[in-house]
């Protein structure tokens, strides 16, 4: 007798329905797709891959068929032509119809932007109905690109996020059941991005807009009070050298438990997707 095994994760073809924006930096995206009923996720901050077509092409190149070699075809395809790749957070799934819903952060797509926009803030800006990408998303609920995991004994949920994580953190925040205790920090460039949140938690929100003066990350939680708690859990996502210094306040300065702080690097000033993929 054989048991099949769900692989956890696969390719999913999928067209864009409609667009609209959050903000001056931020842009809201839902996709649809035949086969999107195969996609499941239990939330939270649930990481995915997103293939995109360079200019010109009518639907991104690459390997459509998960096996131990579609990495290494993907990346032999001429530059030019391989599909771009990016990392983005999954911020709300619905059924009857089946559709997702990702959030893009519009990096040098302001006039006056001194950084150029990458490619995908390029074809987020200018998406439209019916444009075709490929998503590499999962099978299961419960899967290893879900990364905020609190301990059941904890009390308190810490929350670190800038405008890159906000969407994830927003996701987390509707997952937590009612009666969660939880504080969080929330950083974005500026005030017209500062969105209205959904929780049953019972959840302290502060925003932190640059563009306002408002104190740099590390400022702002030193000059912050943490409710009284036994076992606090933290989670931090946004860039690389911000998360590691928080991490090291968290750990270091306020003394909590290094195994009850998750961090994650969503990107690193001055280093493209590719070459922290490169670097990783």
């Amino acid at each position: 007798m054989t048991t099949a095994v769900a692989a956890p994760f696969r390719f999913f073809s999928l067209q864009v329905v409609r667009t609209r924006r959050l903000g001056p930096s931020l842009v809201r995206i839902t996709f649809a797709g035949d086969d999107l009923h195969a996609f499941h996720s239990d939330g939270r901050d649930q990481s995915l891959s997103l293939f995109l077509p360079h200019p010109g092409q009518s639907e991104p190149a690459v390997p459509i068929e998960l096996g131990d070699s579609w990495w290494q075809r993907w990346r032999e395809l001429p530059d030019d032509v391989r599909a771009v790749m990016r990392s983005y957070t999954l911020r709300a799934l619905r059924r009857d119809p089946d559709e997702i819903d990702i959030d893009f952060v519009l990096h040098g797509i302001q006039p006056g932007a001194t950084v150029p926009a990458g490619p995908a803030s390029r074809w987020a800006s200018r998406a439209t109905a019916g444009d075709r990408v490929v998503l590499l998303g999962p099978a299961i609920e419960d899967n290893r690109a879900i990364r905020f995991r609190p301990p059941e004994d904890t009390d308190l949920v810490v929350i670190w996020a800038d405008e890159t994580a906000v969407p994830a953190a927003s996701a987390i925040l509707e997952w937590l059941p009612a009666g969660t205790r939880a504080q969080v920090w929330l950083e974005v460039g500026h005030a017209a991005d500062i969105q209205d949140l959904v929780t049953e938690a019972d959840a302290e929100i502060t925003w932190l807009v640059r563009g306002e003066g408002s104190p740099m990350a590390l400022a702002a939680l030193r000059e912050a009070g943490l409710p009284a708690a036994q076992a606090p859990y933290v989670w931090i996502a946004g860039e690389s050298g911000q998360v590691k210094e928080l991490r090291r306040h968290f750990v270091g300065e306020r003394g909590i438990d290094r195994r009850r702080v998750t961090f994650v690097g969503y990107w690193r000033h001055g280093v493209s997707e590719e070459q922290l993929r490169e670097q990783g």
